[in-house]
């Protein structure tokens, strides 16, 4: 058993749901032992459990302690791990579970938002090598000079499944989820989206960061630099699957591959002498209110302001606003926009921002701005206008 390949297994939420769907993914997993593979199975909280313990949270206190938060959301993916090695044993096959840190996951101190430092997983080792599936939770780790139990924000689990297939040097990490792989677009809103089934990881880096659902873009990082083999398949269809790789051939520079959105974008303006104290008022704020750093997107400097564009899950936005009201020099700068972002393979024609803007004009709507970057172009348009933008681009693929 020690020389047999490892596969790395991510179950996403939705494949958790309910008993009975934990159940067929215990079968699966006990299929893919069966075959003589070494399996860790990382495993999402159950559902929308983690959105209810968020709420749960803020029922209790307006402003939760984020040590406490982080305490409270890992319990989700805990009983996930269990109830899955539970039915692992009911199939007669041996399986343990373990939380991250039993797992040795360690990460830095930030609660809410922790990056993954190192991974030592020699308990996960010796129980493979004993013959049992390891269950494991993701989107958590420890901090290992202070102990305390951290959370690596939404999407987390991708990454803790990536960084344990590094550290085991597995044959594969496949990432599970309720979608037919990677597609041009979501599906939930262009019915006619193309599934991708090959794509680099410097393209899905950009989709993932401009608001692609499959993945969290730290995790395609993490994938490219410790050349991890990464596969994308959809839940019970082994069929329809995205492999991503270095490298992908016959494809055409520049081609657009997809249309991805965020839907919500907010400003803060911050007084100040220039771009750098807006910045330390800004990471002032975060620290005095316990606050993880969103994710930014832009920022400029004009009159004594400093305006910063981001995103974020909305609890950290909404958590983020409210401190705003108590505070004299910060606050929210304008509406709320959406991002709509067309990611092409190789690198953007230097026209594609201009027949973008033609495209979203014709169906009436008007971009506030772009960002462009090597393989990106975003605009940012109101709410209201989000789907229909979406949808109006997809016609450049």
């Amino acid at each position: 058993m020690p020389s047999n390949p490892i596969i790395v297994q991510k179950y996403g939420g939705v494949c958790l749901e309910t008993p009975a769907r934990i159940r067929a993914a215990a079968s699966s997993v006990a299929d893919l032992h069966g075959r003589g593979h070494r399996v860790v199975a990382i495993v999402s909280a159950m559902g929308k459990t983690t959105d209810e313990l968020v709420r749960m949270a803020y029922q209790v206190s307006p402003h939760p302690n984020r040590r406490e938060l982080d305490m409270l959301l890992t319990t989700g993916e805990r009983i996930s791990m269990s109830l899955m090695s539970m039915a692992l044993s009911d199939l007669g096959v041996p399986a343990i579970s373990f939380t991250g840190s039993q797992a040795g996951v360690m990460t830095d101190g930030s609660h809410s938002s922790a990056r993954i430092l190192d991974v030592r997983p020699i308990r996960v080792r010796e129980e493979l090598d004993r013959g049992r599936i390891v269950v494991l939770a993701g989107f958590q780790g420890v901090n290992p000079l202070t102990k305390e139990i951290t959370t690596l924000g939404r999407g987390g689990s991708d990454t803790t499944a990536v960084a344990m297939a590094a550290a085991l040097k597995a044959e594969c990490c496949e990432i599970i989820k309720e979608v037919d792989g990677v597609c041009s677009a979501d599906p939930r809103i262009v019915a006619d989206a193309k599934p991708l089934r090959q794509l680099d990881f410097a393209s899905l880096s950009e989709m993932c960061f401009w608001g692609a659902k499959v993945l969290h873009f730290r995790s395609v990082e993490l994938a490219h630099s410790q050349n991890v083999p990464l596969v994308l398949r959809k839940w019970g269809g082994a069929r329809h699957s995205t492999q991503v790789m270095k490298e992908v051939a016959d494809m055409e520079n520049g081609k657009v591959l997809a249309v991805n959105s965020m839907a919500r974008i907010e400003h803060v303006e911050i007084d100040s002498a220039d771009l750098n104290q807006g910045f330390e008022k800004f990471a002032r704020h975060l620290q005095q209110n316990g606050l993880p750093w969103p994710q930014l997107l832009a920022s400029a400097f004009t009159a004594e302001k400093t305006r910063i564009m981001m995103t974020c899950d909305s609890e950290t936005l909404d958590a983020l606003l409210r401190t705003l009201e108590r505070s004299k020099d910060l606050r929210k700068q304008r509406e709320t926009l959406s991002s709509v972002s067309l990611t092409c393979f190789g690198g953007i024609s230097s026209d594609l921002p201009y027949k973008a803007v033609q495209i979203l004009q014709r169906h009436g709507i008007i971009a506030d701005k772009y960002v462009l970057s090597s393989h990106s172009v975003s605009f940012f348009v109101p709410v209201e206008s989000r789907e229909a933008a979406v949808m109006a681009l997809h016609s450049l693929i």
